[in-house]
């Protein structure tokens, strides 16, 4: 895969394949921690896949998103 992840182009819905690319950790890592809730996933379509959202990798990772918390949209 020519296209490696890097934590600058990550899109905001991620596949299980990706999350584990990421992280560094096997598919099935993935899946038992959105079991035991560690990484919540969204499932999508009538079979359930899974994704994951940036902002929960990226928290898994230690590195929190700078938000503007001080302003409200109105």
């Amino acid at each position: 895969m020519s296209d490696k992840l890097s934590l600058e182009n990550l899109p905001d819905l991620l596949t299980v394949k990706e999350v584990a690319e990421v992280l560094r950790v096997s598919t099935l890592t993935i899946k038992r921690w959105g079991k035991r809730g560690k990484l919540p996933a969204i499932r999508i379509n009538s079979r359930g896949d899974r994704r994951y959202k940036k902002e929960a990798v990226l928290w898994l990772l230690g590195i929190t998103q700078k938000t503007s918390s001080g302003s409200s949209a109105v």
